[in-house]
């Protein structure tokens, strides 16, 4: 087995988190090295771009840290030393300047993830950081030896810091296969395991119902869900529905709530508000107004103002006795119940919960049972919602566990 001659600081992964660890590291002077198993680096975060690169939200601050639920006050050291200004300036450092949404989330002027990626890499490679593609870790040796196979033959290194930035366990085909986490369960490494996160619901439309509405926008819409522990959780915005069920903004804002729900009960129920811009009295009195010769269908569309996809998902999922209560249809409206008893699978999932559990870290993120090992990233068992939390998450944790990285060093 040939031996390298190690660097000092060995990142594995290539992803946002990794390679925010490696410029940290790298500006402090040390000699960098990244090892990813992909042609290329940073595939998930281009893939991230195709929808405009949500980069980060606009969002009061401490709205922010809270979407990270449970493991907020966790993250929080790292997301407070690196907050949604700081990841705007130094994306502002690349030449790449963003701008605010109407909806708060920010985005590149360009709005494309490539020009980013490419001028980071140009910078990294220009203070030297050597980045190496297709060399996957394949674990440890019996002397505790990174073990990296390459194209060619397998790689043992020993740096002095390691910095494992391997991803979550969704888009395996990106390169975040999640397979790692055996290699640290081997190891004694307590890990959770995979659950998707950001998903799709799956629900038995009928066959006439997928034919017509596949892929039809819900638009300006809300669901909600209460969790066992009796909190409420809503989003708004734009679901789709799919020949399969459910997804979009708004379901995957909601989706652990929903999944969680699951995985006690084996079914949850989520609630739609189909017109979240006016109140139950409103359509009341919007229905009232109706004349008697009126056929439901004009009622619903001229008065409550339902039509289209809207209009057939409170046909779909409501009994014929109930459609023909009229007065009943304000509160259905406002609450339309629809039962879920399964996610889509969770390599489809934009994101995971699950992963290393914070327990054998230290407040750095360095491994307890491996002291100068370092894991950042989605490969920590944390989720948020989609909209910029994610990225800045990822970004966050790996400039905190490189810069703690570089401190070790540095005090060696």
């Amino acid at each position: 087995m040939p031996h390298s001659t190690s660097p000092t600081a060995v990142v594995i992964g290539g992803g946002p988190a990794g390679l925010m660890a490696a410029e940290q590291l790298s500006a402090a002077g040390h000699v960098v090295a990244v090892y990813d198993s992909m042609p290329t680096v940073g595939r998930k975060f281009l893939r991230a771009g195709i929808g405009g690169l949500n980069l980060t939200h606009n969002e009061a601050w401490p709205d922010f840290v809270a979407r990270f639920g449970d493991r907020a006050p966790l993250l929080q050291p790292c997301l407070d030393a690196f907050n949604a200004d700081a990841l705007r300036e130094w994306a502002a450092g690349l030449g790449v300047e963003t701008f605010v949404g109407s909806s708060g989330r920010v985005f590149p002027i360009e709005k494309k993830a490539a020009p980013l990626l490419r001028r980071w890499l140009q910078r990294l490679r220009a203070s030297g950081v050597k980045i190496h593609h297709r060399h996957r870790w394949q674990g440890w040796s019996e002397e505790g030896a990174l073990l990296i196979q390459g194209p060619e033959h397998t790689l043992s290194l020993s740096p002095d810091i390691t910095v494992f930035a391997l991803g979550g366990g969704s888009w395996s085909a990106l390169g975040s296969t999640g397979q790692w986490l055996n290699l640290f369960e081997q190891r004694g490494i307590q890990c959770a395991p995979w659950r998707p996160s950001n998903c799709g619901f799956e629900y038995p439309w009928r066959p006439e119902f997928i034919a017509e509405h596949s892929g039809a926008p819900l638009k300006t819409i809300e669901i909600s869900v209460t969790d066992h522990k009796g909190r409420r959780w809503q989003q708004r915005g734009d679901a789709v529905i799919s020949a399969y069920g459910i997804e979009g903004g708004p379901v995957y804002g909601v989706s652990a709530a929903i999944r969680d729900g699951i995985a006690e009960r084996g079914e949850c129920t989520a609630y739609w508000d189909l017109d979240p811009d006016r109140s139950l009295e409103k359509l009341q009195q919007a229905i009232a107004k109706r004349r008697p010769k009126d056929s439901l269908a004009n009622v619903l569309r001229k008065q409550c103002g339902l039509s289209g996809a809207k209009l057939a998902l409170l046909k779909t999922l409501t009994s014929k006795a109930q459609m023909a209560d009229i007065d009943a249809i304000p509160a259905l409206i406002k609450a339309l119940p629809q039962t879920f008893n399964s996610t889509r699978s969770l390599d489809e999932a934009i994101s995971t919960a699950g992963g290393l559990c914070f327990s054998e870290l230290d407040e750095h993120f360095m491994i307890k049972k491996l002291p100068g090992s370092y894991c950042v990233g989605e490969m920590l068992d944390w989720e948020a919602p989609t909209g910029g939390y994610l990225l800045t998450a990822c970004f966050a944790s790996g400039r905190w566990a490189g810069r703690a990285a570089s401190a070790r060093l540095a005090s060696a």
